[in-house]
């Protein structure tokens, strides 16, 4: 069954890259980013499992709502070549409870389609995001989790000067915490 289209207010600001186009999700993304979340090489360092369309639906509402709440949020990434969905990047509060806390810290996020890894569009998408966060937040800092073996994802942070500060353990499995401070845009 088709679902309506339907624009939500414009509450995320678009940004575009020479590849990307960062933008506001859709009711359209659900199909595409479902299909990435049941696609192992996706979903390997987050959290190991598949996600169902219900889960997916809940994740882009959950970053409709950071923007309306917060701000801020996740864009969804599109290929301006193709139109076609390809990610997310943003900064979210996700209240994980963690130790040390990181609980009302911007938190950057970036998720890629398999297809694209390895050819440079999740650092154009994370240097556009953290460029505008850097313009926008009044934050100090901002944090990112990632796993410690994802190490593709560990050299982007590092590279957006991202530094690690603790390695505890969210939901029973080992991740890595770095910190950013605002303004220190490493490219």
């Amino acid at each position: 069954m088709q679902r309506p289209s339907f624009q939500p207010p414009h509450l995320v600001p678009e940004l575009a890259t020479s590849r990307l186009l960062l933008r506001g999700f859709r009711a359209e993304d659900l199909a595409e980013f479902t299909a990435l979340h049941q696609n192992p090489d996706f979903y390997r360092h987050l959290g190991g499992k598949p996600l169902s369309e219900e889960d997916t639906w809940r994740r882009i509402l959950t970053q409709l709502g950071h923007w309306a709440l917060r701000g801020y949020g996740y864009w969804a990434l599109e290929e301006r070549a193709t139109g076609r969905f390809c990610g997310a990047v943003g900064l979210a509060e996700y209240q994980r409870g963690l130790t040390p806390s990181i609980d009302g810290v911007p938190e950057a996020g970036w998720v890629l389609a398999p297809r694209l890894h390895g050819q440079g569009y999740a650092a154009e998408a994370v240097q556009a995001a953290l460029t505008w966060a850097d313009a926008h937040l009044a934050a100090p800092r901002t944090v990112c989790i990632i796993n410690p073996e994802n190490e593709p994802s560990l050299r982007l942070a590092a590279r957006f000067g991202y530094h690690e500060t603790a390695r505890p353990q969210y939901h029973g499995e080992p991740i890595v915490l770095l910190e950013r401070r605002c303004g220190d845009l490493v490219m």
